[in-house]
C-alpha cells in the first residue's frame, strides 16, 4: 500500500510503499477514503508534540473510510462508513484502528466532512461545553479563529449562544469567521489588544490556540470569573502567565488536549461526539473544508498549515 512515511524527526516525510496491515483481535482494517490535516502533525513529524510514536512511524491523527475486514472478537460489518481518531497512521491507504475507536457515520455525512471532524469539532465542544462551562449570553474571544480548530470553536460558540469575538488575519478571513457565527472581528496583530477587546466590552471566555504576547492581552481583558482556555501554541510561543493577574481578577487558566481524554475520560469524549454527530445531523454544524487534495499531495497541504495560509480544514482524499 501506499503510505508517508516519517523516518527522520524534522525531515519531510516520504511517499512509500508499505505491506497491507493485518487487523487484530479487537481491531478493525479501513480502507481509508479521507485523512485531516491538523497543526499536530507537523509537531509530531518534527519530535515537537506531546506524543512521540516511534520511528518510523506513518502520521495522520484521524480519517474516514470504509470497515474491509475485522479482526477477532470484533463482529462489525464489512462496508461500515466509519470514521477514527487515531495516534499516527491515518495517511496511507489502508488503516488498522482499535474497534472502540470507531465512530459510525450519518448516512448523509461525506467522506470529506467525517474526516476533518472529529479533532478539531471535538476540541472546540469538549473545551467550550465541558472544561469552561460557556454560557449563553457570555463573550468567547477566539484567537486563530479562521483555521481548522478555531473556526469550530466559532460556530459551537455561535450555536451555545453566546456573543463570539474572533481574531483573524485579514478581510476574508474576516468574513469567512462572520459566516461562521462571529459577532465581530479583529483582523491582524493590533497594536493593543487588551483595549481593542476591552472597547469591545471585554470578555468571558478566551479560546486561544495560537499564544504568544496576545494572551496576556486577552487575560487583561477578560472579565473577573473568566476562563482562559489554552489550547495550542501556533504562533510558536508558549505564553508566560502572570499568576498574580489570576489571583485578583478570579480568573482560569485551563489546558486542554482532547487526544488525552482518551486515556483518563474516554466516556466524555464519547459523549462529546455522540452530541457533535447528532447536531450534524440536525444541520447544525457546517464544516468548513477549504481545500481536498489528492493523497500525493500532502506536502502542499502541511505547508498551508505551516504558513498559516489555510482556513478552516485542509483533507487528503485517497483514489
Amino acid at each position: 500500500m501506499k503510505a508517508w512515511l516519517v523516518e527522520t524527526l524534522g525531515q519531510p516525510p516520504r511517499l512509500a510503499d508499505l505491506p497491507r496491515p493485518v487487523p487484530g483481535p479487537g481491531e478493525v482494517l479501513l480502507r481509508v477514503a479521507a485523512a485531516g490535516l491538523n497543526f499536530a502533525d507537523l509537531l509530531m513529524a518534527e519530535g515537537r508534540y506531546q506524543d512521540r510514536p516511534g520511528l518510523p512511524f506513518v502520521p495522520g491523527m484521524e480519517l474516514a473510510g470504509v470497515v474491509e475486514a475485522a479482526g477477532p472478537g470484533v463482529s462489525l460489518a464489512a462496508g461500515s462508513r466509519v470514521a477514527a481518531h487515531v495516534r499516527c497512521g491515518a495517511f496511507a491507504e489502508w488503516a488498522v484502528v482499535p474497534a472502540g475507536r470507531l465512530l459510525a457515520l450519518p448516512d448523509a455525512m461525506p467522506f470529506d466532512h467525517a474526516a476533518g471532524f472529529q479533532i478539531a469539532y471535538g476540541t472546540s465542544h469538549l473545551a467550550l461545553a465541558g472544561k469552561a462551562g460557556l454560557r449563553a449570553g457570555e463573550t468567547l474571544f477566539v484567537t486563530g479563529a479562521a483555521g481548522g480548530v478555531g473556526l469550530t470553536a466559532v460556530e459551537i460558540g455561535h450555536l451555545m449562544g453566546a456573543r463570539v469575538i474572533a481574531q483573524v488575519r485579514g478581510p476574508e478571513k474576516a468574513a469567512l469567521a462572520r459566516a461562521a457565527g462571529a459577532d465581530e472581528a479583529i483582523e491582524g496583530d493590533v497594536p493593543d489588544l487588551k483595549a481593542a477587546l476591552r472597547d469591545l466590552g471585554g470578555v468571558d471566555v478566551v479560546y486561544d490556540t495560537v499564544g504568544g504576547p496576545g494572551f496576556e492581552a486577552a487575560l487583561r481583558a477578560t472579565r473577573p470569573g473568566g476562563r482562559m482556555l489554552a489550547i495550542g501554541f501556533a504562533g510558536g510561543e508558549v505564553p508566560n502567565v502572570p499568576l498574580n493577574q489570576l489571583l485578583v481578577r478570579n480568573v482560569s487558566v485551563i489546558g486542554f488536549w482532547w487526544g488525552g481524554y482518551l486515556s483518563f475520560a474516554p466516556e466524555e469524549l464519547t459523549g462529546s461526539l455522540a452530541t457533535l454527530l447528532q447536531w450534524y445531523a440536525e444541520g447544525k454544524l457546517r464544516p468548513h473544508v477549504s481545500q481536498l487534495l489528492p493523497f500525493e499531495r500532502l506536502p502542499e497541504g502541511l505547508e498551508a498549515i505551516r504558513s498559516r495560509r489555510a482556513t478552516g480544514k485542509i483533507v487528503l482524499a485517497m483514489g
